[in-house]
């Protein structure tokens, strides 16, 4: 099976995404947060970096949790140009 190339969109709405996580983290370190989400420092870091714009579903939930983040306020940013996360306290 050949992974179709993501469109512009999808690219924009994985930026969004990794905006959202990055504001979301707050203070909180990029390697104690993707330990919290069971991924590795570097994914976290090329997710927030919007280099890894469609990250696996497993992997959004996992920082859902970490971060106390409701995944339908993910969802909302990947979908909508707002990004209305909030800083994780």
């Amino acid at each position: 099976m050949v992974r179709q190339p993501l469109t512009p969109a999808q690219i924009a709405a994985g930026q969004r995404l990794g905006a959202a996580l990055r504001v979301a983290r707050g203070g909180r370190s990029l390697v104690e947060v993707a330990l919290a989400a069971g991924i590795s420092p570097e994914t976290l870091r090329k997710i927030e970096a919007g280099r890894l714009p469609a990250p696996a579903f497993g992997t959004v939930v996992g920082l859902s949790q970490a971060l106390a983040v409701p995944l339908g306020d993910l969802a909302e940013v990947w979908l909508t140009d707002a990004v209305p996360v909030r800083q994780a306290s």
